[in-house]
């Protein structure tokens, strides 16, 4: 039997209609559940609002920000509002509707990423059943993986991530399936404007493209509409301007419905195209540079120094187990096992929907590739599994009695998504406390200074803060060393001399060169000894280039998390690329004192009478006990306390924050614990700005 064939509730526009109103509104709700819990919670609102919850929406707030209210102008960073999907409707929405800019970024994600309801079910309808289309569309929208990265709060592109290549694949499956020339018209216009909504996807259109054109090659060779199709779609994916593709498109449209043209000149025409495609593309080189990113974990030697890369400390770049793939694509291991089932029954019944198969394989690619490729699966394994179920219930005579089969099966299906949901109770990107710092740090000194902190802190500094970095969630490149440098080195004078030269020196090279391969002459033939260079700042005597604007020292309280990682990035030789003995730094709020020994957990211990440390069987010494509390001003009051002068790890309670560190002395004397936790900075290079307990920011003097 034919999918076409089901006779499974009516195909009528209104009914469709209904379905996908319903579909909808299911998914809205859905995203709510986070706005609910999170509501009450004063720490996460800011201008009267509920903040996001990604930390990469404030480059598109900052950029409609920059459009809206002329900040900004000094960043180099920033896309144009009208070149960015997201910003281009974030902009267009706080300008000509009453909501505020925080308003929109809010709720944006969760108002677009539910329209990825409408290919499902159009999908379904294209095959027969707009209501096994609409099951589909239930599972498919909140499903673990695509409702983490399109959630109330998470403002990125990835509300558009599996929304557009669904329309996508709708289309071109409907240009195959009915040969109807709107069809190829609107499959090439969605190609088209597919890298103005969501550009880091674009090697994934690449394959649906040429997958396409091969299947059309090979089954339907012989039809005048397949040559049509192949050259629009071929000019939808050229790399030249949209402007461009968009007249082509709309010419070559209109002339294919006026014009005969011969088979052979067709094809030579499709020839042509396809390969100026490839060409103006460069899709095999993007290809393969999407895919060599996630499974090349070394270290950077494409310059002649060697520099750590970002994608090995990055938790969504890295490998993940097969139950975690499962779940985040369908919710547990036996729905997604259905829906690979169901899809290769789908393939075999249907072949023309071998065209979904670049999403089914990119969310299988995050075994090894990292989770954030298991949102492209979730819509097509939704739609897969509810067919499944459908072929599971075919000895069911009872139309209604089968409605009800699938219906429970889908429930069954979404009950671990909604459970997931429920317990998905991720905080806002910063407090309260944390946006006043930057408020205070906007109202201080001028847009042109910059900011020198850990990359993940980039865009909420641009945002709430008025200010450029060095690095950030886009740019954490070569300079990563530089700001690694200056929060875990020992020396204040280095971190303020080298915060210095890298913010002059990335300035008057124009922003097209990271600074750490200006100050080292990377590649150079006069290339710069970077372990010498970096004494010279410690202890040289040496002239800094005229200061032409403010820089400040960002140390959050939140930076202690992550404070290994940061250090990792500076923890090698440049030269060779070894790296050294990592830094040993444990933090922990979960310590009991019980007889004169003090539980850090994990099975670390503390023999507070013998001033011992026990862990995993081995014993070392204690050199140093530190306790830290703030003041009414909220200056850092320290009490130390010798143990054994031969010890090789220091303990510091941190009595205001609940936290015990047991760290050695590199992590002990790095600049991050001296000026934040410790509170101890050099008057004569760093001028605090703001000393809440939750950030510390400080301005380089010259």
């Amino acid at each position: 039997m034919s999918i076409k064939q089901i006779d499974f509730g009516s195909n009528r526009l209104g009914f469709i209609t209904i379905l996908m109103a319903a579909a909808y509104l299911f998914s809205l709700l859905i995203r709510m559940i986070w706005v609910y819990q999170m509501g009450g919670v004063a720490d996460f609102h800011w201008n009267g609002q509920l903040m996001i919850n990604t930390n990469d929406g404030y480059y598109f707030g900052a950029a409609a920000q920059k459009a809206l209210e002329g900040l900004h102008q000094f960043n180099p960073r920033l896309p144009d509002w009208l070149g960015s999907g997201v910003v281009f409707f974030t902009v267009l929405l706080t300008k000509y509707t009453p909501f505020s800019l925080d308003t929109v970024m809010l709720y944006l994600p969760a108002v677009v990423s539910s329209i990825v309801v409408v290919p499902i079910i159009l999908i379904g309808r294209l095959y027969g059943s707009a209501l096994l289309g609409f099951f589909a569309a239930l599972i498919g929208s909140i499903a673990w993986s695509y409702y983490n990265r399109t959630m109330t709060g998470y403002y990125d592109t990835d509300m558009f991530s599996a929304m557009m290549p669904m329309f996508i694949l709708y289309f071109l499956l409907a240009t195959l399936e009915t040969e109807k020339r709107i069809f190829m018209l609107l499959s090439a216009l969605s190609i088209m404007i597919y890298p103005f909504l969501y550009d880091s996807g674009l090697s994934l259109i690449y394959a649906m493209g040429l997958l396409y054109m091969g299947y059309m090659v090979v089954f339907h060779r012989n039809d005048t509409f397949t040559w049509h199709s192949i050259i629009l779609i071929a000019v939808a994916l050229m790399g030249i301007p949209t402007v461009a593709k968009f007249v082509l498109i709309i010419g070559l449209y209109l002339l294919f419905s006026k014009t005969a043209f011969t088979q052979q000149k067709l094809m030579i025409a499709a020839g042509i195209t396809v390969l100026l495609f490839l060409y103006t593309g460069n899709v095999f080189t993007l290809i393969w540079a999407k895919f060599s990113t996630y499974f090349y974990r070394g270290v950077d030697e494409s310059g002649g120094l060697r520099f750590y890369e970002v994608a090995q400390t990055v938790r969504e770049a890295g490998k993940i187990p097969f139950e975690m793939m499962a779940n985040r694509i369908s919710g547990s291991v036996a729905a997604v096992l259905a829906a690979l089932a169901g899809y290769i029954v789908l393939v075999v019944r249907h072949r023309g929907f071998i065209l979904a198969l670049p999403l089914i394989g990119i969310g299988i690619f995050s075994l090894w590739g990292g989770l954030r490729f298991t949102v492209y699966a979730v819509p097509v394994a939704a739609i897969s599994v509810v067919y499944l179920f459908y072929m599971l219930t075919f000895q069911v005579a009872n139309r209604w009695a089968r409605y009800g089969v699938v219906a429970a099966l889908t429930g069954l299906v979404l009950y671990p998504n909604i459970t997931h949901i429920l317990g998905y109770k991720v905080p806002t990107v910063f407090s309260v406390p944390e946006v006043q710092a930057l408020d205070k740090l906007s109202k201080t000194g001028s847009p042109k200074d910059y900011v020198l902190t850990w990359w993940d802190y980039g865009y909420p500094i641009w945002f709430y803060g008025d200010k450029n970095t060095l690095i950030d969630g886009g740019k954490h490149n070569h300079d990563n060393f530089i700001v690694s440098q200056m929060v875990c080195g020992e020396s204040q004078l280095e971190a303020a001399r080298l915060g210095r030269l890298a913010v002059e020196a990335y300035v008057a090279a124009d922003y097209k060169k990271p600074a750490a391969d200006i100050l080292f002459r990377n590649n150079q033939p006069d290339q710069v000894e970077p372990n010498a260079f970096l004494e010279s700042l410690r202890y040289g005597d040496i002239t800094l280039p005229e200061s032409t604007r403010d820089i400040f020292v960002y140390l959050p309280l939140r930076m202690l998390d992550i404070f290994p990682t940061v250090c990792t990035f500076s923890n090698l030789d440049l030269n060779s690329g070894q790296r050294y003995a990592p830094p040993f730094l444990y933090v922990t709020s979960q310590f009991q004192e019980r007889q004169g020994m003090l539980l850090l957990g994990n099975g670390i211990t503390l023999d507070q009478r013998r001033g011992v440390v026990s862990a995993g069987g081995q014993e070392v010494s204690l050199k140093a006990f530190y306790t830290t509390g703030l003041s009414s001003n909220g200056d850092v009051e320290v009490k130390s306390q010798l143990v054994k002068m031969d010890g090789t790890l220091s303990l510091i309670y941190m009595a205001s924050y609940g936290r015990m560190l047991l760290l050695d002395d590199s992590v002990l004397h790095s600049n991050y614990i001296q000026m934040f936790v410790l509170g101890r900075y050099d008057p004569a290079l760093f001028e605090p700005v703001e000393t809440s307990p939750y950030v510390k920011i400080f301005r380089v003097k010259n």
